[in-house]
């Protein structure tokens, strides 16, 4: 999963600065994310699927198949 949310990012040309704004959080905040150190909560990850336009479920690694269900 932290390895999704960072390579997500990086695909986008994005900092952790600016992801981190947008969920109005610090970047060391959000830098234990991608590194694991912290769990992500699951209104973090609702908002991050939503921003990426991606599932939950593909954030989580339980699908390879980054698209949202419809």
């Amino acid at each position: 999963m932290y390895q999704r949310i960072r390579d997500l990012r990086e695909d986008k040309d994005l900092t952790q600065t600016q992801i981190a704004k947008m969920l109005g959080m610090s970047q060391t905040g959000y830098s234990k994310y991608e590194t694991g150190e912290n769990d992500i909560p699951t209104d973090i990850l609702i908002k991050l699927a939503r921003f990426y336009g991606t599932s939950i479920d593909y954030l989580l690694g339980e699908t390879n198949n980054p698209e949202r269900y419809k």
